[in-house]
């Protein structure tokens, strides 16, 4: 029976391994984030993968072969194919595109205001291991731990998703102590 699956990929080379898994005819997902840049005074807006290095793909085991999925391009492994391969349940993924659908549409709704019209907010200063909750994106409502500042905007935030402990880079604007 078909299923999502989660296929760990080499440093940035999703879109590669999403590629030629279409050539195979395998469905593929890989949830991006928009955000805008200011660059030089003009804004932009920059996609890059939610969860770098990792990529879904909707296949059966018993008819495409897991060797198959393997040797393919950008793909280093099936995350958690042992002796029984875990599928992920069509609720996770149908709530990340829920929540990438509306971030999109919130970043278009807002695209006719200038970033440089908003007053810059000041983010509190968090703490290694400090709980915090994430206030906007697509984790929205999710709790994790303060790992590390990088550089003056953003963070690295570690929560567990898919039964592992995960380590994701976001804005601290998005984060708010728990």
């Amino acid at each position: 029976m078909k299923a999502w699956y989660l296929l760990y990929c080499k440093p940035r080379g999703e879109a590669r391994a999403q590629q030629n898994l279409a050539l195979q005819q395998i469905d593929t997902y890989l949830p991006n984030i928009a955000e805008k840049v200011v660059k030089a005074g003009r804004t932009s807006v920059r996609t890059s993968p939610l969860f770098p290095c990792y990529l879904f793909a909707y296949f059966d085991p018993q008819v495409t072969s897991v060797s198959r999925i393997h040797s393919t391009r950008g793909v280093s492994r099936i995350v958690g194919c042992k002796e029984l391969m875990t599928p992920i349940d069509d609720e996770i993924i149908s709530a990340i595109q829920l929540r990438e659908r509306e971030l999109v549409a919130e970043l278009s709704e807002s695209s006719d205001i200038e970033l440089n019209q908003l007053k810059p907010e000041v983010a509190p200063e968090f703490s290694e291991g400090d709980k915090v909750t994430f206030i906007e994106g697509p984790f929205v409502d999710l709790d994790g731990i303060f790992a590390e500042k990088s550089g003056d905007k953003r963070c690295h935030i570690l929560f567990e998703i898919m039964g592992q402990q995960k380590r994701v880079t976001v804005p601290k604007s998005s984060i708010k102590p728990k």
